[in-house]
């Protein structure tokens, strides 16, 4: 299968003792390109170098809601001096979560605004982080607008309503593990209905395990599992979605 995990963060210390063996397994599983995501300054320089690692990933800067708060004076500057490197293809993560609201809010969404005006200046596509924010996340991108480079919604967790609406805005959907979830209905009813064109896959690994791994570290073969459950729900053989799903990441990051 030809399989495009569009966001993962093998950076992460979960992978410290066997991330070469586990780029090798995502290898033999099929998977030809990753996105590998930044969160703060620290964890986008990593990003970066792994892409210049390994010719199958790319990497992606950004400042998440968590980090929003861990901000000093010239961060911008320091971002838009990464996003300039040959193998980054995208702002992000970048966004809100009111779930955990390790930043104050509007911390948050100033930190979120500035990211966005970023991105269209250097033409990036951007990877939205929504959690717990649904109306605050689509009033900002209402009045804002997306910009020509386009952008992903990360880990899509809304309604079929709310995910019509960034569909018109020009947004990609991204489906993680839990559409492998049997209680997943909302997320199901989004990937069947998803235009063939927007729709992308990840494993946001090491996090967001699907069945039959649910409750173990997740990492990038495993999205064979995910891609099989979407294909299910949209009446597709497998090997079909992946390609499609390939070919939208690679138009969105504007990978050759």
């Amino acid at each position: 299968m030809n399989l495009f995990d569009t966001h993962a963060h093998l950076n992460d210390e979960a992978y410290d003792t066997d991330r070469d063996e586990m780029i090798q397994r995502a290898r033999l599983a099929g998977i030809t390109l990753i996105v590998n995501i930044g969160f703060d300054l620290a964890s986008s320089r990593q990003s970066i170098d792994l892409a210049e690692r390994y010719d199958l990933i790319y990497a992606s800067v950004g400042i998440h809601p968590h980090d929003a708060a861990g901000t000093g004076p010239g961060y911008l500057e320091e971002l838009q001096e990464l996003a300039r490197r040959p193998k980054v293809v995208a702002i992000g993560e970048i966004g809100l979560d009111y779930y955990r609201d390790l930043s104050p809010r509007p911390v948050q969404r100033k930190v979120f605004l500035e990211q966005l005006a970023l991105a269209k200046k250097l033409q990036k596509p951007i990877i939205i982080h929504d959690r717990d924010a649904h109306g605050d996340m689509m009033d900002i991108l209402r009045k804002e607008k997306l910009g020509p480079a386009g952008g992903v919604m990360h880990c899509y967790s809304g309604s079929w309503e709310m995910a019509r609406e960034l569909l018109a805005m020009g947004f990609y959907l991204s489906i993680a593990g839990p559409v492998t979830f049997p209680n997943a209905s909302k997320l199901k009813e989004v990937a069947a209905r998803a235009p063939a064109d927007r729709l992308l896959i990840e494993t946001d690994a090491p996090y967001l395990t699907p069945m039959p791994y649910r409750g173990r570290r997740n990492e990038p073969a495993h999205i064979i599992y995910t891609a099989a459950e979407i294909a299910r729900v949209r009446g597709m053989e497998k090997e079909n979605l992946a390609q499609m799903c390939a070919e939208n990441g690679r138009r969105l990051f504007r990978i050759a």
